[in-house]
């Protein structure tokens, strides 16, 4: 029994012995061991720092028009298809000689004005009474169980169910309209901002309470930057819903001047031409906004504050 024992140990030796060398040769090989190092802080944080942010906007800008040429592409092989009617589907260069002719006579540019004005004056509302009555909501239970029924008992109203009472109330022009409009976007401005302020992570809170922030730092260090993503999304969806009201407004309540009274109007004629036109430019304000106004704010704020990521290529 003895001698068994100490030939299985004798054997087991050179085992682990092989098995050392063969661990210390794979680590004398190892592509770049070596080598190994933690990055200097500039590689670490490159992307974070903006290094590579304007080869990222390009490939962002090539990539979305790419995506808006397949789309003209799928239009104008519908077009030519025959499906449809010329008159209720022209071709994209019927589409774009009645956009040129709109703008080298300056009705298109007026209309535009005329309509982001309204976006814009109903939309600065909705921030200004929007966002410090979310975030009071979020911090403060007496505010929220005050406003939150209120608002749920709003929100399912459409705000073009609003346009004939608002008539009512203020006649035509541009009141009804901007009404519309700051009614359409309070709500998504509202809720996100409650939301945000709900969402900040209690740790963060502590922390900051640890090391000495008072309720003034807390506001603006802690609170603002943890519920600024939703905040964001909340001005995203409140731009969106506000030019889906003013056109409708511009339609209903027959205004003289906007983009939404344009494609009324040219509906009457069936100039479809010159409706399509008017869509392009609401289309086109809508993507330079989204790229150049809230893009680069939450480059400015969330993302390089690491709070947010990009998706991945």
């Amino acid at each position: 029994m003895g001698t068994g024992l100490d030939d299985l140990r004798r054997a087991r030796v050179p085992q682990h012995g092989r098995d050392a060398r063969r661990r210390g040769g794979d680590r004398d090989h190892r592509a770049g061991a070596r080598e190994a190092r933690v990055p200097a802080a500039g590689e670490l944080h490159r992307g974070a720092l903006g290094d590579d942010g304007m080869s990222d906007r390009m490939r962002s800008w090539s990539r979305a028009a790419v995506t808006l040429l397949l789309a003209a592409v799928v239009y104008e092989a519908l077009a030519r298809s025959g499906w449809f009617a010329p008159a209720l589907m022209p071709t994209l260069p019927k589409v774009a000689n009645a956009l040129v002719n709109a703008l080298a006579d300056g009705t298109m540019i007026g209309h535009a004005a005329s309509t982001l004005y309204r976006v814009m004056f109903g939309l600065s509302l909705a921030i200004v009474a929007g966002i410090p009555l979310g975030i009071l909501m979020g911090r403060f239970r007496a505010v929220e169980n005050f406003i939150l029924p209120l608002a749920s008992a709003l929100m399912p109203i459409p705000s073009l169910a609003w346009v004939p009472v608002f008539i009512l109330w203020f006649g035509l022009g541009n009141t009804v309209s901007i009404l519309i409009v700051f009614y359409a976007a309070l709500f998504p401005m509202l809720l996100n901002a409650w939301t945000g302020v709900r969402a900040v992570n209690p740790l963060w809170l502590r922390a900051a309470g640890a090391m000495g922030a008072n309720e003034n730092a807390l506001f603006w260090k802690v609170i603002i930057p943890g519920a600024s993503p939703f905040i964001i999304t909340g001005l995203r969806q409140a731009f969106l819903r506000a030019w889906i009201a003013v056109v409708g407004a511009e339609m209903l309540a027959a205004s003289d001047w906007g983009l939404g009274w344009v494609i009324f109007d040219a509906k009457e004629f069936l100039n479809t031409d010159l409706m399509l036109a008017s869509l392009a430019v609401i289309g086109a304000i809508g993507f330079f906004f989204e790229r150049l106004v809230f893009g680069s704010l939450e480059r400015a704020t969330v993302t390089r504050w690491g709070m947010v990521r990009d998706t991945k290529a």
